[in-house]
């Protein structure tokens, strides 16, 4: 790369988009580097924190268009934000991050500033089922709070951590999240026909948890597990309430996720709920 570039716009003090030999337009961050400049001028490559050119056009439209209606300093704090993910996750993230995550901070710091913090239901599901994300969205909002000079409500951890997941697993955030409702839907239905409220802290509801993600991810990625067919016959035998309900679970997910669950799933989902059943 040369070192400089030339100025097509200047979007605010801290953020330029410039032409680039490799790139029709790439997105420049740092501090004070767009201050008195404009359109033609050149920019030092060695005065730029971060040089962003996303692959997809449609997403780096998108960031050029977020970038205007945020705070300069916003801007700054997430550049470090972002790196600091890319550092502490394995693989590459999705470049969408950039524009999701960068957009969903920025409205729940002015949810907060009005008193409309998000509650966040999946708080529990979400530290269990993706704790490595959770703990590297516990350092961002940490940040955040620190450098924004606010307090944002733990909620917001378990909303980083699904961004971050669905960033590292090229999952788009729509499909995390109806996952998430439908394990909530599943719980729900477990909690009304046992006529129990489940300990979200105890270790068994977190094994249900977890086996309740695998198996959506299972149906989703068109996975079939073994069919121990005596063993199913056996369960549905010593343990009808349990086996029946599996059953409805099964009728939900189907319906959920418009895909086919095998029948071994049952089995499974039998012995989770036969452990709870049994308490």
């Amino acid at each position: 790369m040369k070192d400089t570039l030339t100025i097509k716009k200047v979007l605010n003090n801290n953020v330029l988009i410039a032409g680039h030999p490799s790139h029709e337009e790439v997105v420049l961050i740092g501090k004070g580097i767009g201050f008195g400049k404009k359109q033609g001028n050149p920019v030092e490559i060695n005065e730029v924190e971060k040089v962003y050119a996303l692959e997809n056009e449609q997403e780096q439209e998108q960031y050029k268009r977020l970038l205007p209606q945020i705070d300069e300093h916003f801007i700054l704090v997430m550049n470090d934000i972002i790196h600091y993910i890319d550092e502490k996750v394995s693989g590459k993230l999705n470049e969408h991050i950039h524009v999701a995550l960068t957009d969903h901070l920025s409205f729940a710091i002015k949810r907060h500033e009005q008193g409309l913090d998000l509650h966040n239901p999946f708080i529990i599901e979400t530290e269990t089922l993706y704790p490595e994300e959770y703990r590297i969205a516990e350092h961002v909002i940490d940040m955040l709070n620190e450098r924004m000079g606010v307090d944002l409500s733990e909620g917001e951890i378990g909303f980083v951590a699904l961004h971050i997941y669905s960033a590292r697993s090229n999952i788009h955030l729509s499909k995390v999240n109806q996952h998430s409702l439908l394990i909530n839907q599943l719980i729900q239905l477990i909690e009304e026909n046992f006529k129990i409220k489940l300990d979200h802290d105890s270790v068994d509801y977190l094994r249900l948890v977890r086996h309740l993600h695998s198996t959506i991810e299972r149906v989703t990625n068109g996975e079939k597990v073994e069919e121990p067919k005596k063993f199913a016959l056996l369960l549905k035998e010593e343990y009808p309430v349990c086996y029946n309900l599996s059953w409805k679970l099964i009728k939900v997910m189907q319906q959920f996720l418009n895909e086919k669950v095998y029948e071994a799933e049952a089995v499974y989902l039998t012995m989770h709920l036969q452990r709870i059943h049994n308490k």
